[in-house]
């Protein structure tokens, strides 16, 4: 109980430091690159995002003279041993999402980087506060909205960009899946969903996959298909939010949207096709 409590504290010390070096003058690319994205000053802030420096043991140091422990350190995620047995930070020049957990507190991180080397993203180990099968991203947001219908998506971006431009109930599920826990936690708070995937194979995999995770959960399934956009994110920015908002008032149910998808791949002029 007290390593959790100190890892809940660690996560919280770290998000003020990434977000302290992104307002710095080391962050200088970082804060190009939110902003390049389309976001806003007081979308960073409300969401927290930061700036992990390029440096091996910015973060180490940081904790070291906050007075937390090498166990602490490493039981955060935040820091690995070498096998040389020194102590290094996990993330390094990388802009950082803090992951919220229903309460508020900072539970983990994901890492992007700015440029084309692999791997895109780098997020958080599991820890004692961090489970990512039962953790959906902004649920701590998008509960406190009136609005009972919640919109999917795959990508933290897509999430933060969405609330920005309004739609306060965008949350995206942790992991590279989305799994049984996190659609019982979204069943919740919601009465419908928006599935909101990329239009590319992968994505239209995943929803498919989701669909049928949904199939027993107590809401409305409904599903968006992003027309001439690879994601939500790109739609806003190039279409503009009033054409987003446009697309969300006439979604196929679950069942039409299997049969689109089947439509697409058979000749329904022969029988066998039909």
């Amino acid at each position: 109980g007290r390593l959790r409590s100190r890892i809940i504290s660690i996560n919280k010390d770290a998000a003020r430091f990434f977000f302290t070096c992104l307002n710095g003058e080391e962050g200088k690319a970082a804060r190009a690159y939110w902003r390049g994205r389309g976001l806003s000053d007081a979308t960073i802030k409300r969401f927290g995002l930061g700036y992990a420096p390029d440096s091996f043991h910015a973060m180490v140091n940081h904790l070291k003279k906050l007075g937390y422990s090498e166990e602490e350190a490493l039981a955060s995620g935040l820091i690995k041993r070498s096998e040389k047995g020194n102590l290094y930070d996990v993330f390094r020049n990388r802009v950082m999402v803090p992951i919220f957990d229903l309460r508020g507190n900072v539970i983990a991180f994901g890492g992007r980087n700015m440029g084309p080397e692999k791997p895109k993203y780098i997020n958080s180990p599991e820890t004692l506060v961090y489970k990512k099968s039962r953790t959906v991203f902004a649920l701590n947001m998008a509960k406190k909205s009136t609005d009972r219908r919640y919109i999917l998506c795959e990508g933290y971006m897509d999430v933060i960009s969405m609330h920005q431009a309004g739609f306060g109930t965008a949350v995206a599920g942790c992991g590279t899946a989305l799994t049984p826990e996190q659609v019982r936690l979204i069943s919740e708070y919601a009465d419908e969903v928006v599935l909101c995937y990329d239009s590319d194979e992968a994505g239209q995999k995943a929803a498919a996959r989701a669909i049928g995770l949904f199939a027993n959960a107590p809401v409305k399934l409904t599903v968006l298909n992003i027309p001439g956009a690879k994601d939500p994110d790109e739609f806003i920015k190039t279409q503009g939010r009033d054409r987003f908002e446009a697309l969300l008032k006439e979604l196929p149910s679950a069942i039409e949207y299997e049969l689109l998808r089947a439509k697409e791949k058979y000749d329904l002029a022969q029988p066998d096709g039909r």
